[in-house]
């Protein structure tokens, strides 16, 4: 299949490429219309009671929450002193005749409700709902009305917090952030694609498929954003995994292209003993990798679904640009590829340097380094025993943003989140009075809740409103939330609201784990197996990618929920725990990226088998033939992910950070000692498989 690839793309090379910078110019124009259609959450579960509940809140009972909140501070005095009311109403007024505000509800007009008041009484809340419920308007509109009302107002100082602020806080700093790690992580790019390739020409194809594959998942993310919501994170692990490993790939081409070409073959020749070799490789190795991404298309909440989407679509797009368009390029240049030669050598491929003396070392010493391997593995594993996983909340947000200075104001101002409730629906509670009240009692008396509201009933529906003390999205009203369904209740009661949501979203990502991971097992192995034709490598591999995760998780939780290490990797607000989302998609990216690795030692290991060397020898040489590329791979993908350490947000730190750790783990202990020492040990056995099933295996 890839023989006939390489002929295909050698014959009519002109006309693919032709074909791919046209699709390049349409992808580029249409794609960059994404960006202003991501929205910034995605965190819910729709089958959720939570979810029911704020259908019921929206369809039922017409209530939907505040897309602003405002605490106003006076500056001295009570928020009931005169001239302080004068300057309130005057504020209240301005922001309701602004042509975007729905209405509004304040301390002031809702005859000085004790719930809208701080603790000391010298601040009141005001709730502002837009007229849009567009995602993309209400970001902006948060932007609008912060930059306009956030500050001072004659003699009160305005804190402007809320969901549509939040929202166009995250997307910002994400947006900008990008820009700088883009600045960082390009250059440094081409240098070390310079120092590997030590030619021009050479270094610039591999950042070429890199950023064309960037450009197409845009194109795919806009067209997406047509039929669903997609999240603006996808824009770092578009932007992470599309250079990354489109360098990746396209390195593993143009390296082996300039080999064949080293030994006097044709342009044309020379292609095609590339595809059959490096393309084979690039092959499965993007598909291990794209089967693995797709299992977070399998979790019910739209942001890891996003993940999902982008990361299978620039890694498919990676594999495509260095199967189709790249081959072409290349045969276009022939000999070209290797001008303007910055280095010596470049070229020069020996049986036995340093990285089979490497492998020949630690294959005289198997368990030692085995024994030492998984001690410094299980060092890095031991924090794991601690960590504690939440959601995102404004704590993503750098301390010194405008957005979450007025939410901890809020937060610490206010006794209760009586923005944030906790709403309660009774279906058919019209017929159930008695239980109802013998409920809400109860719930009055529950550690955390700060007020129960009086029964609102519409039809048959019946709404209750309960306020608890602590944020909405923490461990602590997970409990709470559980602790309320757990009471006895009125038959068809639904808890909602952000803390439900909340509650509702861990069981579902705690829920969706196994079939993900089940998933991920059982394909890797039948791809593994499909590629080796071996029983025991795909399931060394596997458990080595685990005891890899688990050190990353460990390592992540001692940074950031513990919070070392912010001389490294920045400022951050310390909470204690870990972003699950984040967590699960560091995860899968990294179980991904280490199985893409596996892929490319492998193969060469397996071309030195196959060629009738010995299992030691083809570990040496298939080592030394390979590391070169994949630890410059590995320190390529690690310092694009890298530089996402310089953002603001946390959890586009924790990712870049879990990533760029696991990854340069993976390229040196893992794949540098303990594979090559687990290998020794097994011998032969590395290759073995029943007879039956050997039949499955796909030979080129």
């Amino acid at each position: 299949m890839f023989e006939k690839l390489g002929n295909f793309v050698a014959k009519r090379r002109k006309g693919v490429f032709i074909l791919f910078i046209i699709g390049i110019l349409v992808s580029g124009g249409l794609g960059s219309q994404a960006f202003s259609r991501f929205d910034s959450g995605g965190y819910s579960d729709p089958s959720s009671d939570s979810a029911k509940v704020a259908e019921y809140l929206q369809d039922t009972f017409d209530v939907r929450n505040p897309s602003i909140v405002m605490a106003v501070h006076t500056k001295g005095g009570s928020i009931n002193d005169p001239d302080v009311v004068t300057s309130a109403e005057e504020l209240e007024s301005q922001i309701r005749n602004d042509s975007n505000t729905d209405k509004v509800i304040s301390y002031w007009s809702s005859g000085n409700s004790p719930f809208l008041k701080s603790k000391d009484g010298t601040s009141g809340l005001m709730f502002v709902y837009l007229k849009t419920t567009d995602f993309t308007e209400t970001d902006k509109l948060g932007g609008q009305y912060q930059e306009k009302y956030n500050g001072t107002y004659k003699n009160l100082a305005v804190y402007v917090s809320g969901e549509a602020v939040f929202a166009n806080a995250i997307n910002g700093n994400i947006q900008e952030d990008l820009k700088v790690a883009e600045f960082i992580s390009i250059p440094l790019t081409f240098l070390l694609l310079l120092l590997v390739f030590g030619a021009l020409v050479a270094s610039a194809m591999p950042l070429v498929i890199g950023v064309t594959a960037i450009i197409g998942t845009f194109f795919v993310m806009y067209l997406l954003t047509l039929f669903t919501d997609v999240s603006i994170f996808v824009l770092n692990l578009t932007t992470g995994l599309g250079l990354g490993l489109g360098i990746d790939y396209a390195l593993l081409i143009v390296n082996r292209f300039r080999e064949e070409l080293a030994k006097g073959l044709s342009k044309e020749s020379a292609i095609v003993n590339t595809m059959k070799t490096a393309g084979k490789t690039v092959f499965y190795s993007g598909l291990t990798v794209v089967v693995t991404l797709i299992s977070l298309m399998f979790f019910p909440l739209n942001f890891l679904k996003s993940m999902g989407y982008a990361g299978a679509s620039v890694v498919a797009l990676a594999v495509f640009g260095a199967l189709i368009p790249l081959p072409a390029l290349l045969v276009m240049l022939g000999e070209k590829v290797n001008k303007g030669r910055v280095r010596r050598g470049a070229l020069i491929q020996r049986e036995d340097g340093r990285w089979a003396q490497v492998a020949r070392f630690v294959m005289r010493k198997p368990i030692t380094v085995v024994a030492a391997s998984l001690a410094i593995l299980f060092f890095f594993i031991s924090p794991i025993g601690n960590a504690k996983f939440g959601q995102v909340d404004t704590d993503q947000l750098p301390a010194t943003d405008r957005a979450y200075i007025s939410s901890q104001f809020i937060a610490e101002q206010f006794p209760g989140e009586e923005g944030n409730p906790i709403e309660i629906i009774f279906p058919n509670g019209s017929s159930q009075p008695a239980e109802i009240s013998a409920f809400t009692n109860q719930l009055s008396s529950v550690v955390g809740i700060a007020r129960v509201g009086a029964p609102q009933v519409v039809g048959n529906a019946v709404r209750v409103e309960a306020v608890q003390l602590m944020k909405p999205r923490t461990p602590a009203s997970e409990a709470l939330i559980e602790e309320i369904r757990a009471l006895p209740s009125p038959d068809g009661m639904l808890v909602g609201g952000v803390a439900a949501d909340y509650a509702d979203t861990q069981g579902a990502i705690a829920d969706t784990l196994p079939i993900v991971f089940g998933w991920v097992v059982l394909i890797v192995l039948l791809l593994l197996f499909a590629f080796t034709g071996s029983l025991i490598l795909p399931i060394k591999a596997i458990l080595l990618n685990f005891l890899s995760l688990a050190a990353t998780i460990g390592v992540l939780w001692w940074v950031f929920g513990e919070g070392n290490l912010q001389s490294v990797v920045g400022d951050f607000i310390v909470t204690g725990i870990i972003d699950t989302n984040m967590m699960v998609l560091v995860a899968i990216v990294a179980f991904g990226l280490s199985m893409d690795y596996e892929v490319f030692l492998l193969s060469r290991i397996k071309e030195e088998h196959d060629a009738g060397r010995s299992n030691t020898e083809s570990v040496a040489i298939g080592l030394q033939k390979s590391a070169r590329i994949i630890t410059a791979a590995a320190f390529i993908l690690a310092i694009v992910f890298a530089a996402f350490v310089t953002s603001g947000v946390t959890a586009i730190k924790l990712l870049g950070f879990g990533v760029a750790f696991a990854i340069l783990l993976d390229a040196t202990l893992i794949r540098a000692l303990l594979v090559p020492a687990l290998m020794r040990l097994f011998g032969e056995r590395n290759w073995w498989a029943p007879k039956a099933l050997k039949r499955f295996q796909i030979n080129h």
